[in-house]
């Protein structure tokens, strides 16, 4: 079955397609019993969605901060670009998650960027990547994630449905992203607590906080609302907290800044200035 592609700019489309293509070769190379094997070996998950829960109950921003070297729309974000020293700079400033950017051909990505993350702390780790096939899932999990995202415009209901039940079976968060109101309702057909609202346009690739203004007073409140994208400054969190969101995604702004640990503190303390 076709991923619903028809809200999809021509650049992601041709994202998607190259996935799909990527996967088909790598799926050939480490089949999925063995990808699932690997899985199964990895080092226990660590709780993504408690440690969201933990920071806004100690009355900070819970925010998952990106670590990405390059985007198609922004071009290369940082260099020199150390996954490792970026993980501990965000952990000091007391982000509750990270989230590590894989994709290679489009953001300069890798297994290793998220690896080194990782290990470098303590902190739950989203592989930001774009899911089209549930051997990603198990591939996630054996290269230490934590957690990964469903990009709802991508996927059918079915697919999100089988590769969230299998990240559940590894124990692993799942983040559904919606960026308009009927595929947040496809989203909360979901099992996942967090729904990720992205506030940039699938057409224009441009961002709009609006879009979080409109879709966080519509998640129940049994859900975690996560707002991603143009999120800047502490007055920018301020709005996203009064649409009802403590949870946060940020990751181009933190990476243009000198000094990433104040940049990211911030953000997590705007509430409380």
């Amino acid at each position: 079955m076709n991923a619903p592609t028809a809200m999809l700019s021509d650049k992601l489309a041709q994202i998607l397609a190259d996935k799909h293509e990527e996967v088909r070769e790598r799926s050939a190379a480490v089949p999925l019993s063995e990808m699932e094997r690997r899985a199964h070996a990895a080092s226990p998950p660590r709780d993504f969605t408690g440690a969201l829960c933990a920071a806004v109950a100690d009355g900070r921003v819970g925010l998952i901060a990106e670590i990405k070297r390059a985007s198609p729309s922004g071009g290369l974000i940082r260099d020199p670009f150390e996954p490792g020293a970026l993980a501990q700079a965000y952990e000091k400033a007391g982000a509750a998650c990270l989230s590590v950017l894989t994709d290679g051909p489009y953001f300069q990505g890798s297994w290793e960027d998220l690896v080194a993350a990782r290990t470098a702390c303590d902190l739950p780790v989203l592989r930001k990547d774009f899911m089209v096939h549930p051997w990603q899932v198990f591939e996630s999990r054996a290269m230490g994630a934590d957690c990964i995202l469903l990009i709802m415009a991508a996927l059918t209901d079915e697919q999100a449905h089988e590769m969230e039940d299998i990240a559940r079976s590894l124990d692993m968060a799942v983040l559904a992203e919606v960026h308009d109101r009927r595929e947040l309702d496809r989203a909360l057909g979901l099992e996942t607590r967090l729904i990720g609202v992205n506030n940039r346009n699938l057409k224009t690739l441009t961002t709009d906080l609006a879009t979080s203004d409109e879709l966080i007073p519509l998640i129940p409140a049994d859900r975690i609302p996560v707002s991603e994208s143009g999120i800047r400054t502490p007055e920018d969190v301020r709005r996203i907290c009064r649409a009802g969101s403590r949870c946060l995604l940020v990751g181009e702004h933190l990476l243009r800044q000198a000094d990433v640990t104040a940049a990211a503190a911030e953000l997590i303390h705007a509430i409380s200035n």
